[in-house]
């Protein structure tokens, strides 16, 4: 009978914790997250079983950036620009992020961008016609996208057989 080795005997140690801390519920899928060309390769789960698998998602620092650019575009410094030239602008930015970004589990990132822009696109629309409110019920979803053309990125994982949630 051969004894284990210390190699061996840590990976037991480390995966009894795991288990006994609640900590995973699958160690059999690799905790190690790399980034490569803007994404996070590592664990995914699906969102209805929660099975784990590996994938990819856009970086959480590639979304901020987009959040930060559609800030910038609707500051206060263009105002003077028309509702449709504006929504250009930053169908502009978001079409070329997502056509980037349209690998892997994209979903949740979409929809959580399509809420920031819409919010952001309001706000911008109050301040242009001096409204104090949100804006939801002058400036509804249907609005932004039917009259002003609006990009919604969450009907694009559609065609998406990996993508779709």
């Amino acid at each position: 009978m051969s004894l284990p080795t210390l190699d061996s005997l840590q990976k037991l140690q480390t995966a009894l914790h795991a288990k006994a801390k609640g900590e995973s519920k699958f160690p059999s899928v690799p905790e190690q997250t790399f980034d490569f060309l803007g994404h996070t390769f590592g664990r995914c789960y699906r969102a209805r079983t929660g099975e784990p698998y590996l994938g990819t998602r856009p970086r959480r620092a590639k979304i901020r950036e987009l959040c930060e650019s559609v800030r910038e575009q609707t500051s206060r410094r263009f105002l003077r620009l028309d509702a449709e030239e504006q929504v250009g602008c930053l169908n502009r930015s978001l079409i070329g992020w997502a056509n980037y970004f349209c690998l892997g589990s994209v979903s949740k990132a979409y929809r959580a961008v399509d809420a920031y822009v819409a919010s952001r696109l309001r706000r911008w629309l109050c301040e242009k016609h001096k409204i104090r409110n949100a804006g939801i019920t002058r400036f509804p979803d249907s609005y932004l996208v039917e009259t002003l053309g609006l990009t919604r990125l969450w009907k694009r994982t559609r065609n998406l057989p990996w993508a779709k949630a």
